[in-house]
């Protein structure tokens, strides 16, 4: 019986029936039937397979920052990777596990006066779902600097996957369409001044700092940008900036972003974001699309 996940891995974190907002950056979503937190490959490859065996459906979550989870929860075995958070160097290059923050990742290539990562140093998200996602920022995308993926397949098959199979696109990878769990990444990088490095870090962060509301739950930016068009500027022209739907808000700051600001619910994120979907649709005959990865099920009715 799938009960037994928890004492078939003792050595394992795993958590029954656990609210899923304890864990997104939004403070929302239900309840994962079983959260588990592995702490290395090998614990992943296990659960994989055990899930596998027992026929449970496998979410696999990140740092959770671009994420929304539907308040119904979801169903089977969430992994969060965040404790596979190990970042070595080798020359040039930079090797971290996929649970590794993202900003850690730039703060060790700037420790090593590595150049070419400067771009990621406020993204929040973990190194696997910059590569899931293709993360970028301020002119940079994680696929001019990865190398390299080392993946567990569905089936339990771990492969490495070089920039080619990877498949970068705008907020995309191959890893979406084939639904592989990412392991580690590597990032090639040049020699450059570790002054001039940090200098840079520390702009593009004051930059993000003024500009974005990094002082509430958000999801980071919700939509992608459409061709021809700023999304946060259409938000804004469409007189949207501002609105609240439930405990969910349009930022003040930065109409591209929702924020939280009253106990809202993963339900007022997502029917905010079909309001403002409809009403650019409507004026600007721009179709929005969610940047943002929307997982789970629905609320049952009461």
């Amino acid at each position: 019986m799938m009960e037994d996940i928890v004492t078939v891995f003792p050595a394992v974190t795993i958590l029954r029936n656990e609210p899923l907002a304890h864990y997104t950056h939004t403070k929302t979503g239900g309840p994962a039937d079983f959260l588990a937190f592995p702490t290395n490959i090998q614990e992943t490859k296990s659960l994989l397979a055990y899930a596998n065996q027992e026929k449970l459906p496998v979410t696999v979550v990140g740092n959770a920052s671009n994420l929304i989870v539907r308040d119904g929860g979801i169903r089977g075995l969430v992994m969060i990777l965040t404790k596979m958070n190990h970042i070595t160097t080798d020359g040039q290059t930079v090797t971290a596990e996929s649970g590794a923050a993202l900003i850690e990742a730039t703060k060790v290539a700037q420790a090593h006066s590595l150049t070419g990562f400067e771009f990621a140093a406020g993204i929040p998200g973990s190194v696997g779902g910059a590569i899931f996602m293709n993360a970028g920022a301020y002119g940079g995308e994680i696929s001019e600097v990865a190398i390299s993926a080392e993946v567990l397949t569905p089936e339990g098959e771990i492969r490495t996957l070089n920039q080619k199979e990877l498949d970068f696109g705008y907020r995309h990878s191959s890893v979406q369409d084939y639904h592989d769990i990412i392991l580690t990444a590597t990032f090639a990088l040049t020699p450059g001044d570790g002054k001039a490095i940090q200098a840079k870090m520390d702009d593009l962060n004051a930059r993000r700092a003024a500009k974005q509301p990094l002082d509430l739950p958000s999801c980071g930016s919700v939509f992608k940008r459409p061709k021809g068009h700023y999304t946060g500027q259409l938000i804004q022209e469409a007189g949207l900036q501002g609105l609240k739907w439930g405990g969910a808000q349009v930022s003040t700051k930065h109409a591209g972003f929702i924020v939280n600001i009253d106990h809202a619910t993963a339900t007022d994120y997502l029917e905010l974001i079909h309001h403002i979907q409809a009403v650019i649709l409507k004026e600007d005959n721009v179709q929005l699309e969610t940047e943002v990865r929307i997982i789970g099920e629905e609320p049952t009715a009461k």
